[in-house]
């Protein structure tokens, strides 16, 4: 919904600029198509290459790593995007500086278990048999 006058002349009295760009103003693309021509077999073999020396078996692998998007770790790119990443990973394989993958993070603790953690474990494995579970020490 675009704004009517009255909304676009009390943003121009409160010193707002407003750029409306009406329906069919622009040039439409849809969703997950690439920009340009596709990339020739020979990028994306190069690409692949590039990417098993850093340890990636395929793109939906290094897709987080590299920032790719949906249709790039589908292996579908555009001529500019694969000279691109061509580029950087010649870099990173030229410096030697092969990112490691990230570490694996401990998933944060619910709250539940937060509230568990002011409990001691005798108090927790008393409330337990209390509630009639058989505890015993491992």
């Amino acid at each position: 919904m675009t704004p009517g006058p009255r909304y676009h002349a009390a943003a121009v009295a409160a010193g707002i600029a407003i750029d409306v760009t009406r329906t069919g103003q622009t040039v439409g693309m849809a969703f997950g198509q690439s920009s340009g021509p596709p990339a020739m077999q020979k990028q994306i073999d190069e690409l692949l290459e590039l990417l098993a020396d850093l340890g990636f078996e395929n793109f939906r692998e290094a897709r987080y790593q590299f920032d790719f998007t949906q249709r790039q770790a589908n292996g579908k790119f555009s001529r500019d995007e694969a000279d691109h990443f061509i580029e950087l990973l010649r870099e990173r394989s030229e410096s030697g500086a092969a990112e490691e993958p990230p570490a694996a993070v401990a998933p944060k603790p619910s709250s539940a278990q937060r509230a568990l953690q002011k409990f001691s474990d005798e108090d927790l494995a008393a409330e337990l048999q209390r509630r009639g579970w058989i505890v015993a020490e491992a």
